[in-house]
């Protein structure tokens, strides 16, 4: 059974992956771990796209259509535990 992320771990790749990929141009913006992401203009739809082709590809998991909500997809946060959760679901499958 393979060896899953924990939260903070999870964090910290998507987070350099937003940072990496949205926030090049705005060194100046902190982001935290409970930052809404498309409130603060963080990432826009397209970005989302991006971000869970990302998740999938990094964690091992896939994202349906029904599972991009802002309780799963609005935090950094609540990208950790959503990710965690489906990790979870596919290692008891």
């Amino acid at each position: 059974m393979p060896n899953h992320p924990s939260i903070p771990e999870i964090v910290e790749r998507v987070q350099a992956f937003v940072v990496e990929n949205f926030l090049y141009a705005r060194r100046d913006v902190q982001l935290t771990i409970d930052d809404a992401l498309l409130e603060r203009g963080i990432i826009d739809s397209m970005g989302v796209v991006e971000l869970i082709a990302f998740i999938e590809d990094e964690f091992g998991i896939e994202v349906g259509d029904d599972d991009v909500t802002e309780q799963n997809f609005g935090t950094l946060a609540d990208i950790a535990t959503f990710v965690l959760s489906r990790q979870a679901v596919i290692a008891g499958a």
